[in-house]
């Protein structure tokens, strides 16, 4: 048995940072550092190289199976923080809100890091992200501030799930909720026990008991990671953030090969949105899950999980073909 063969039927441990990681520090240009996590790798012939960016509250600790897998599938493999989240610092008047003055600042910070890692990387050059991160992700290209080979999203948050209103009036009722209070104050009740996950969380994110676990094990053993909800200031952007992905013609420009993956159960982010983007993308495709799948797709059940997978395997091989010679 070869070793690559033998090295991809082992079982990946979900509580440890796999051997051929990196963990390190990836420095703005003004100065802020995002934590990074890499998998350099050293086979003479990469299959291309994967950018991988979590969701709002996220780590790429949750995602270290995916990573590792795609790693042992031959790619290149970073995945980072985003900034003012898990280890990559605080943006708002707490250890545990997340926070930001605008998404277009991710947005900014994703365009950097990027230019920079795709000039020490292989191609084909893949941008991937999961719910808020597919979101900047999708910022990123209606602004053409990223220009990868192609593009998966993991239940992107290309719009949020909530009351059956207006997207101008939701604006509206988050505009005037950051004037009335301290705009960096937390929008929606928290754990009674804080670092502790709430009580219910789990039905909206995943089906595996296990998977689920493995986050609160993290937060326990790295304390950094805990955070909280988002503030009023984060809800407000969101919604301004997700008019310029409803403006007409902004997706529609969008060239890059898109895989959405999403499930009409989420009780997170918009599946319609999800789905109308979907259509509006000249090149995108989706996988619709059922209600086997919650939230975190890429955590679900094995039967979920590996059928997400194979799916992303498929469309890369499609869109982003190995190069020769």
């Amino acid at each position: 048995m070869s070793e690559a063969v033998s090295e991809s039927r082992l079982p990946i441990d979900r509580r440890a940072i796999p051997p051929a990681a990196r963990e390190s520090w990836w420095k703005a240009k003004d100065g802020h550092k995002l934590r990074r996590i890499d998998w350099p790798g050293g086979e003479p012939h990469p299959r291309g190289s994967i950018l991988f960016l979590p969701g709002r509250g996220d780590n790429y600790e949750k995602y270290l199976e995916s990573l590792e897998q795609w790693h042992r599938d031959g790619w290149r493999v970073t995945a980072a923080d985003w900034r003012g989240q898990a280890g990559s610092g605080r943006l708002g008047s707490d250890e545990v809100t997340g926070h930001i003055e605008d998404f277009g600042i991710w947005v900014e910070d994703l365009a950097e890091l990027w230019q920079a890692w795709k000039a020490e990387t292989p191609g084909p050059h893949v941008l991937a992200a999961h719910s808020m991160g597919g979101h900047v992700v999708m910022r990123a290209l209606v602004e053409k501030q990223v220009d990868p080979d192609a593009v998966f999203l993991s239940a992107p948050m290309l719009g949020m799930s909530g009351p059956p209103l207006p997207l101008t009036i939701l604006h509206g009722v988050a505009t005037m909720m950051t004037k009335v209070g301290d705009p960096t104050r937390q929008a929606w009740k928290w754990s009674e026990k804080p670092g502790e996950l709430p009580i219910g969380r789990k039905v909206l994110l995943t089906h595996d008991e296990d998977r689920y676990a493995d986050e609160q094990w993290w937060r326990e053993h790295r304390p950094e990671l805990v955070m909280g909800p988002a503030s009023w200031r984060w809800v407000e952007r969101a919604y301004a953030s997700w008019k310029i992905l409803e403006a007409p013609g902004a997706l529609e420009a969008i060239v890059i090969p898109v895989l959405i993956v999403s499930t009409p159960a989420d009780k997170l982010v918009s599946h319609a949105a999800n789905v109308r983007a979907a259509e509006r993308l000249p090149h995108g495709e989706l996988l619709e899950l059922g209600n086997e799948a919650a939230h975190e797709v890429l955590r679900e059940t094995d039967s979920v999980r590996d059928q997400v997978m194979e799916a992303i395997a498929d469309f890369l091989d499609r869109e982003a073909p190995a190069q020769t010679g």
